[in-house]
């Protein structure tokens, strides 16, 4: 994960259920600013796939785009088609796997237990996400992490509010995805913008903290023998 400001952060996902075409370039703008390099567009919003071929089409390079809410492998096609490089999905499903990894797509399967877990890691899945984070909580996924393999990325998604970021770092969290906590439909622009700008110091402040105690200190002693 980057911590320079100017670079943003790739671990942060923005989900905009409920945005319409029309609106979705200029709410990308200000994410975009706050330093959100992913974004998402759950299927269950307005015109889903013409908001995806809108921001695949404008936004930065560094800026990853694709679909949430993702059920089929018939979806990750028309998310491809639009542009999207990005699948999320609410649960496990080995066939949305394996179409994302056959088009050369990040995928981000929904997973609760370990057996979900798992099987998502043997369908090709890389890295994961739980969900919904609120319903576990942290040690829920420190739990999990005794089990996953190492080097495996694990998202909390659903319910995370700024101030719970370092808990949910401290527990193994190697991202997030923000949804109503970032973006509802009725936000104005200034609003979202604000909410960005809150989420995205809390989790640079929390990794800042996080990696400040992990460095560990020396002393040194004085004399000769």
């Amino acid at each position: 994960m980057q911590s320079d400001p100017s670079a943003g952060e790739p671990g942060l996902i923005a989900i905009l259920r409920g945005v319409v075409p029309e609106r979705v370039l200029g709410v990308a703008e200000v994410l975009y600013a706050a330093g959100f390099r992913a974004i998402e567009v759950p299927l269950n919003s307005p015109e889903p796939f013409a908001s995806i071929a809108a921001l695949a089409g404008a936004v930065q390079r560094d800026c990853l785009v694709g679909a949430g809410t993702v059920l089929d492998a018939d979806d990750v096609r028309r998310t491809h088609a639009a542009g999207g490089r990005l699948v999320v999905a609410p649960n496990f499903d080995a066939a949305v796997i394996a179409e994302a990894i056959r088009m050369a797509m990040q995928v981000l399967p929904g997973i609760a237990t370990a057996t979900e877990g798992f099987a998502a890691l043997r369908a090709g899945a890389t890295q994961l996400k739980l969900f919904p984070a609120a319903t576990y909580g942290p040690r829920h996924l420190q739990a999990l992490r005794t089990v996953l393999p190492k080097g495996i990325d694990i998202l909390p998604v659903g319910g995370v509010a700024a101030d719970q970021i370092p808990d949910w770092l401290a527990a193994g969290a190697a991202g997030f995805g923000f949804g109503s906590e970032l973006f509802r439909p009725d936000y104005s622009r200034a609003e979202i913008a604000r909410r960005a700008q809150l989420i995205v110091q809390a989790f640079r402040d929390a990794r800042r903290r996080q990696d400040a105690t992990a460095i560990p200190t020396t002393t040194t002693t004085g004399g000769t023998s």
